[in-house]
């Protein structure tokens, strides 16, 4: 006959959120967040909505481990389990999320071009592709042009010469801008010899960005979700734990531009945009505007750099 063992291990707690059921409760119908699958909260099926796979919940678990005393872990060790997971198998895509037309000046009018472009381009043995189209208009992010760039700043200004990924060089030779001062439209010039990158002087550059054709852009709705407390603890206060909720923890871009091969997302697929992040195709999506949440960032060296 043996003795009954009785097995105990703490709470885990993460920064920035509750895990209290009676604290989310009054989230929920407090309407602070739209239910309790709202990608914000700390819930399977809020996480499984915003992007996170079971496979990195349970590395995270793990990595963690089990302890007699309650904890609070940051974060950021949970966004590098999310992370880590989905640059492992998440397919690349091309997205533009703050539009700024180029117009290729010397490009013809009629001419359409298509280039295959590596999905997985960290898995060398993984060969699947994406094709997007490449015409004389086309959208990049407005910060990839600045009208006096800094020495550093390796991006298009007046002048300047990068590499539109996957297609060819282009250089800034105009820039429009609206009643109010903002640039509107790039003008550039290409040169069709160095489509991939290749030059016949050899000549490189150390800017490369990424681009969506303006004829062929699908329209889409962004949700940038972020913490949704301002406090890592937001019991710890003497105020109640809702003056603490972050006024910032959902942006909506509306008019951002999605190549067109995105149209055939399923819900919850998973993609990284370059240079973006990663984003999973949301259930309010519909057929003429897909909708795409923010799983997790990339890492932005220029911001971290301008910071």
């Amino acid at each position: 006959i043996h003795h009954t063992q009785q097995l105990e291990f703490g709470r885990v707690n993460l920064t920035y959120t509750v895990t209290s059921k009676r604290k989310l409760r009054r989230l929920v119908e407090g309407g602070h967040v739209d239910g309790w699958d709202d990608p914000r909260m700390p819930t399977i099926i809020g996480m499984r909505r915003l992007g996170y796979t079971s496979t990195a919940i349970r590395d995270f678990c793990k990595t963690v481990g089990l302890s007699r005393s309650n904890r609070f872990i940051d974060l950021s060790m949970l966004e590098y389990a999310v992370r880590n997971d989905l640059n492992s198998h998440a397919p690349r895509a091309m997205a533009v999320l703050e539009p700024l037309k180029v117009v290729i000046t010397n490009y013809p009018d009629d001419r359409v071009e298509e280039f295959d472009l590596p999905s997985h381009p960290q898995d060398r043995s993984n060969t699947e592709t994406y094709t997007v189209p490449f015409s004389k208009e086309i959208y990049i992010e407005q910060s990839d042009f600045m009208e006096d760039p800094p020495r550093k700043f390796f991006r298009l200004g007046p002048g300047r010469e990068v590499r539109l990924l996957g297609a060819y060089y282009v250089t800034c030779t105009d820039f429009v801008k609206d009643a109010d001062g903002n640039v509107v439209e790039l003008h550039c010039t290409y040169d069709p010899e160095s489509q991939g990158g290749n030059t016949p002087d050899g000549r490189k550059v150390k800017g490369t960005i990424h681009w969506v054709s303006a004829e062929h852009a699908l329209n889409a709705e962004i949700r940038l979700y972020d913490r949704l407390f301002k406090e890592e603890d937001p019991d710890a206060g003497e105020d109640d734990f809702l003056n603490y909720l972050n006024p910032d923890s959902l942006a909506i871009i509306d008019n951002a531009k999605l190549a067109p091969n995105l149209a055939d997302a399923q819900m919850g697929d998973r993609f990284q945009f370059m240079r973006q992040g990663y984003f999973t195709l949301d259930r309010d999506s519909a057929p003429e505007k897909p909708v795409f949440n923010r799983t997790i960032t990339l890492r932005d060296t220029w911001a971290k750099m301008k910071k």
